[in-house]
């Protein structure tokens, strides 16, 4: 148990600073790629997945590897997933962007957390009902991954797809003008869009080189290492870090935390949260209401972005404007109550559902992007959108 913790806080820690530099929020990938035709931080979605869905096909080949997390597919995923995709737009981030705002001090998104847990919390009461109203006859088939019943190895799989994602974008999305959107750096407070330099891993390596080469010249790396950071460098350390979490403890995951940290919350303020089905048999599998690991890799997240945004300048108090605070408790509540209805959020299901190739989390993803694609042209239903 020790060696898990240790492992959450190196795993949360690295996530959030990656997170917070690389402003990795699959809000703004959708919604600016909808919005604007802006695919800066798509392309950083994109490369997460696949290069992690190539590094778990390894760790799978291999045996170095927990447990898919694979629940039965049908409607469920579909409805959940636009559900929370349509929350997530409104609130104006995601699971993983929450959290990491939380961390750079924006109070809208802490107040998006509460409200995710009022969502987990209603779910939790509700669930002996959506059982048999909605979970039994929607799920249609077993929960799988195409990695275990494919007939060829799990890597050539896993390289076969990730080839065809490349065609695919670069037919659909690559034609766009290159470099138009290269040097725009998209604002954490959930919607503005600013030009700012990025720093990639060439310029940090450089910066590295430097500072071998004399320690008169740190200062440039020192100025990369605080500027924004290339969503597709961002992506990179995300993906090794998912590995290791995969390989020592299982698939990345936000919401399934969060709605364990609800429960255990309760639990302390007196409530029995075990006499719960969900709470007490689901999440927590009947072993007590208690504090796990990934439970402290999440909460890691926020300490790493709350670092990176220290480091950077980015950090301050941010107060919510009147206006805004509609989005944080309604989108949050959508939030909770849709990742749970599907089941998974978008790290559970599109980041790490789609690089185990969970069949559940396909139609999910559908659900979700869906969600975006809606709520973001009733956002801009006035001057319309790019797609």
């Amino acid at each position: 148990m020790v060696s898990q913790l240790l492992i959450a806080a190196v795993v949360g820690i690295g996530l959030g600073i990656f997170l917070q530099k690389g402003r990795f929020c699959f809000v703004h990938a959708f919604r600016d790629l909808f919005a604007f035709k802006d695919s800066r931080v798509t392309k950083g979605v994109l490369a997460a997945t696949t290069i992690t869905m190539l590094f778990w096909s390894i760790a799978y080949e291999l045996g170095y590897y927990q447990k898919f997390w694979t629940p039965g597919w049908g409607l469920t995923g579909l409805i959940g997933g636009f559900v929370f995709g349509v929350g997530m737009t409104y609130a104006g981030g995601c699971a993983s962007g929450t959290l990491y705002r939380a961390g750079q001090g924006y109070l809208h998104f802490w107040l998006t957390l509460a409200a995710m847990g009022v969502g987990y919390a209603v779910f939790t009461v509700l669930f002996p009902t959506l059982q048999t109203v909605y979970f039994e006859p929607l799920t249609f088939g077993e929960g799988v991954s195409l990695f275990t019943i494919s007939p060829i190895p799990a890597p050539v799989l896993a390289l076969l797809i990730t080839i065809g994602i490349v065609l695919v974008y670069a037919t659909v999305v690559g034609r766009e003008r290159q470099g138009a959107t290269a040097d725009q750096a998209v604002a954490a407070d959930g919607g503005q869009r600013v030009s700012a330099p990025v720093a990639g891993f060439q310029s940090l390596v450089h910066g590295t080189k430097q500072y071998v080469h004399g320690f008169s010249e740190i200062d440039d790396w020192v100025a990369a290492s605080k500027r924004p950071w290339n969503p597709i460098t961002a992506a990179l350390g995300i993906s090794v870090l998912a590995l290791l979490w995969f390989t020592q403890v299982f698939i990345v995951g936000i919401t399934g935390p969060e709605a364990r940290w609800a429960g255990y919350l309760l639990q302390q303020v007196g409530l029995d949260s075990g006499s719960y089905a969900y709470w007490g048999s689901v999440l927590f599998k009947g072993k007590g209401v208690r504090v796990t690991a990934d439970m402290m890799m999440i909460t890691a997240v926020i300490v790493g972005a709350f670092i990176a945004a220290f480091w950077s300048g980015d950090f301050s108090i941010r107060v919510p404007k009147r206006k805004r605070i509609p989005n944080a408790v309604g989108g949050g509540f959508l939030m909770g109550a849709g990742s749970r209805l599907a089941p998974g959020c978008n790290i559970g299901n599109i980041y790490s559902g789609l690089a185990e190739l969970s069949i559940h989390s396909f139609i999910a993803t559908v659900g979700i992007v869906a969600g975006v694609y809606v709520m973001t042209h009733w956002i801009y239903r006035d001057v319309g959108c790019a797609v």
